[in-house]
């Protein structure tokens, strides 16, 4: 059975290799754009732990993302992504 994961595994890095497709793509890493300090666009996230004026706690598929700032507001949120404005002071991405 692990031989088949490790085959899957190396099967898959080759066609995003062979066809140079984004890792975020074909992994499905999550994705995290920082405009300024005041905006946040987050992508391929799973779900919101923890949502507060203070901090938002964020599931992604490898991590957790915690956003701190002041006054942070979730502006939208789709199942592909999130955009959150606010006074953002630090994104820390715990395990």
């Amino acid at each position: 059975m692990k031989k088949r994961n490790i085959f899957s595994s190396e099967l898959k890095e080759s066609v995003v290799k062979a066809f140079d497709l984004p890792p975020d793509l074909a992994y499905g890493s999550v994705l995290v754009s920082v405009t300024g300090q005041s905006g946040l666009l987050i992508e391929n996230y799973r779900g919101i732990l923890e949502y507060k004026e203070e901090h938002i706690r964020i599931q992604a598929k490898d991590c957790r993302i915690l956003v701190v700032g002041k006054r942070l507001k979730i502006e939208y949120y789709t199942n592909e992504e999130m955009k959150i404005n606010g006074l953002i002071e630090q994104i820390i991405y715990e395990n």
